[in-house]
């Protein structure tokens, strides 16, 4: 098995050699008597880090350029490298990371072991940096239009009066609206789409011959994310900067990127132009890529023959009871809060504004929208999280309203959720074990000993090892991290699990892996989704039925066979075609 995965993996890198020369030679063609120079040549690069157990590769002979204008996407599942590869270009490795190998040639210079002055001088004007996570990488106690200044004034640009002004025109060419007003205010108060718009501005306030993009839109709903991709797009043109893609969405670097280079294991498997990638993989692992994307084309996933057979068991011992009942209803459902308007006058916002559905047992439905479009807060109210201004929630035709704390606390039991975060919804401190089996401890269900052989099953059940409860949760990878809170989700045998964006922060395979584990546990113990997203590619996997949201009310509702075969409402189209890459037809695997 070595030997064969040694051997495909020399195929692969051979392939890949011709496949990058060709796409360099395509990029020369196309540049019509342009400077051909390359901008970025990564040439063998290694890369290493120190560990209690020695040296531990991270990146190993990385091979690739950027020309001029260029924007490329580096793609690979978490641990592939990719982001390793944009820290070493940029000089922020962390911890012990260090360049063991290679170079780094920028403009020509090899920067591969440059000082620290010379890097700080590199950084904002030679090479800028969008981060992937807005909220951890702007200063919280700092207003948006003093970090902008800031970068210009670290980098000489501007100062004073003037690097206000600048910092200004810069939120505004990021899209960001009443840009005056808006950088005086704080990240907290930007959504999350506003606070990559302000990462943009400051990420381009230099004007950089090369921005590096480290996963720039992963979180954002699709609409938000085509506004700002076509924003950054626009800027880059205008001001001839390369970009660095470093994304595992291959529909978003198909879309924006000429060129890809793909990453596994720390190594350049596969690279060449974005189409030719997509369309005619040569490497294996770039055809699981490309297979496990989620797209529009996807189909509904069908359960494994064990999960079915279990399906099929449990519908002949209740054969009384069918698949289709109504398990939850939701009627009428509004949700009020009191807000402070921009002068500090009182005001409400209808989060919720009259949504009504019902979900069968046995089924999946999604609610999709974007962020602000009352999703997550239907959710809460279903889990009795919040409390609705008006309406009502029916579990089993039983009004959750009548319901003393006593049957509340005994109907949690019956409705669970999965959250979107995986690394803050396990508490770091407890072991994989005491974060399954809280559940069970809170409710007081079993021994200490028949508490530890169900931890023991649901492992199992979501294929994770049994040795991984004596493990804790910053030891697991995102993917493994999803397990076990599907895993504690699934400790009190609910009958609805609330999937709260549950597949959005991970990699496409684990995201396959992941949907692929919740359809064949639906199937084997009859549960009932709830599954809020923004992907609508996702939701062609996944769901039965789709509700569309906007603004707190329902646009459009129905089977996901009929909603995007012939989708009603304007809305609802332009959240189809917002999906990266939608339009492009992938390797079918034939």
């Amino acid at each position: 098995m070595l030997q064969a995965e040694t051997s495909s993996q020399a195929v692969g890198a051979q392939e890949a050699a011709e496949v990058q020369e060709q796409a360099q030679d395509h990029v020369q063609e196309q540049a019509n008597g342009a400077d051909l120079k390359p901008l970025l040549e990564v040439k063998d690069l290694e890369v290493a880090f120190q560990s209690s157990t020695g040296t531990v590769p991270a990146v190993r002979k990385a091979n690739f350029s950027i020309y001029p204008g260029q924007t490329i996407a580096i793609v690979g599942e978490s641990g592939s490298g990719k982001s390793t590869v944009a820290a070493a270009v940029i000089g922020l490795l962390p911890g012990t990371g260090k360049v063991t190998g290679g170079q780094i040639l920028f403009d020509g210079k090899d920067i591969t072991h440059c000082t620290r002055k010379e890097y700080e001088d590199l950084r904002g004007s030679k090479i800028g940096l969008v981060p992937q996570d807005p909220m951890s990488n702007l200063n919280p106690v700092w207003s948006i239009g003093f970090q902008v200044r800031e970068a210009l004034v670290a980098n000489n640009i501007a100062k004073g009066s003037e690097a206000h002004k600048l910092a200004i025109q810069m939120l505004e060419h990021a899209g960001l609206p009443d840009a005056e007003r808006r950088s005086k205010q704080y990240p907290h108060e930007f959504s999350g789409g506003m606070r990559q718009r302000a990462l943009i501005g400051i990420g381009l306030a230099c004007h950089p011959k090369l921005l590096i993009a480290d996963e720039p839109t992963s979180a954002l709903d699709v609409t938000v994310q085509k506004r700002i991709l076509d924003h950054l797009e626009n800027l880059t043109s205008e001001l001839g900067t390369a970009v660095m893609f470093i994304t595992h969405d291959l529909g978003l670097a198909a879309e924006r990127a000429s060129y890809l280079v793909v990453m596994h294991r720390g190594r350049v498997v596969e690279s060449g132009p974005s189409l030719e990638i997509l369309q005619n993989p040569r490497h294996p692992y770039t055809k699981r890529l490309v297979q496990a994307a989620p797209s529009l084309s996807s189909q509904r996933l069908s359960a494994g023959v064990e999960a079915a057979q279990s399906a099929h068991e449990v519908s002949d011992s209740s054969s009384e009871q069918s698949d289709s009942d109504e398990v939850l209803r939701a009627e009428n459902l509004v949700k009020v809060f009191d807000i402070r308007g921009a002068k500090g006058e009182k005001q409400e916002l209808r989060a919720v504004d009259d949504v009504s559905f019902s979900i069968r047992r046995g089924t999946t439905l999604a609610i999709v929208g974007e962020s602000g479009s009352g999703k997550s807060t239907v959710a809460n109210i279903l889990l009795g999280l919040l409390k609705a201004t008006s309406g009502e929630v029916y579990y089993e035709g039983v009004p959750s309203s009548t319901l003393s704390a006593a049957d509340m606390f005994k109907l949690r039991r019956k409705m669970q959720p999965v959250f979107q975060n995986p690394y803050g919804s396990l508490d770091p401190m407890m072991s994989i074990y005491r974060c399954i089996e809280e559940p069970l401890r809170i409710h007081k269900i079993g021994t200490r000993e028949e508490r530890e052989k169900r931890v023991a099953e649901l492992l199992d059940l979501v294929s994770l090892p049994r040795s991984a409860m004596r493990r804790y949760p910053g030891e697991l990878s995102g993917g493994q991290r999803q397990r076990v809170a599907i895993a504690r989700a699934l400790a009190l045998n609910p009958e609805i699990v609330v999937l709260d964006e549950a597949v959005s922060a991970l990699d496409v395979l684990v995201q396959a892996q992941i949907l692929q584990l919740l359809t064949d546990l639906q199937a084997e113990l009859n549960l009932s989704y709830l599954f809020i997203t923004h992907d609508l590619a996702v939701v062609r996997q996944s769901a039965d039925e789709v509700i569309v949201m906007r603004d707190g009310k329902m646009v459009e509702s129905g089977s996901c066979e009929d909603l995007f075969a012939n989708p009603q409402e304007d809305y609802t189209r332009d959240l189809i075609a917002a999906i990266p890459g939608g339009s492009i037809p992938l390797w079918s695997g034939n």
